[in-house]
């Protein structure tokens, strides 16, 4: 009988497989090659989840912490509005470089599934929703005339460059901090 380690190790194989799988391959990889490459047999990962869309959602879900630590600043950082977004998009560039960039997991996962209700889309869409959060607070602090139409611009901005590089299609040294500056200074940003 397999103890509670046994199944949180389990868990762990299967989510750090998908979390892999998933960003390099698509969400469209099958339940057979999920755990072949986590090494645990379907049965047990029926037993840890009802479907591959929950694993998928999992995945999604342990993934967001290090995309937001990547991403975002703590609020003890006191560098002014401005800076920290530009922040978050120099991250970006400088991701967009590493060989097995693909481009925002989450973002991936969304056009891939079109569907908002799919279990993995509504983790997708809360963590995006923080990044538009994250810049409209960052927008309002710095005085922009309209901090959320900025906020969206912003994320569009990162979304459609995260794409392209992650499509390996751009190279975004310099282009989505510039991108960013200039809707910066439209809205009036200090």
């Amino acid at each position: 009988m397999a103890t509670s380690t046994d199944k949180t190790s389990t868990r762990d194989r299967l989510l750090d497989a998908a979390m892999e799988l998933f960003y390099r391959d698509g969400v469209s990889i099958g339940v057979e090659a999920l755990c072949r490459a986590a090494g645990v047999s379907k049965r047990s990962m029926y037993q840890l989840f009802e479907s591959k869309d929950d694993v998928l959602a999992a995945s999604l879900e342990r993934r967001a912490p290090e995309y937001g630590r990547r991403l975002h600043l703590g609020p003890e950082d006191p560098r002014p509005p401005r800076a920290r977004i530009l922040y978050v998009f120099e991250q970006l560039e400088q991701a967009s470089t590493e060989d097995d960039f693909r481009g925002c997991p989450f973002l991936s996962a969304l056009v891939e599934l079109k569907d908002p209700g799919h279990p993995a889309s509504v983790v997708a869409l809360r963590v995006k929703g923080t990044l538009i959060e994250a810049f409209r607070v960052e927008a309002e602090r710095g005085g922009a005339r309209d901090p959320e139409l900025l906020a969206r611009q912003l994320t569009l901005v990162f979304d459609g460059a995260s794409a392209r590089a992650g499509a390996k299609a751009e190279n975004l040294e310099g282009l989505t901090t510039t991108a960013a500056t200039a809707l910066l200074d439209a809205a009036g940003m200090k």
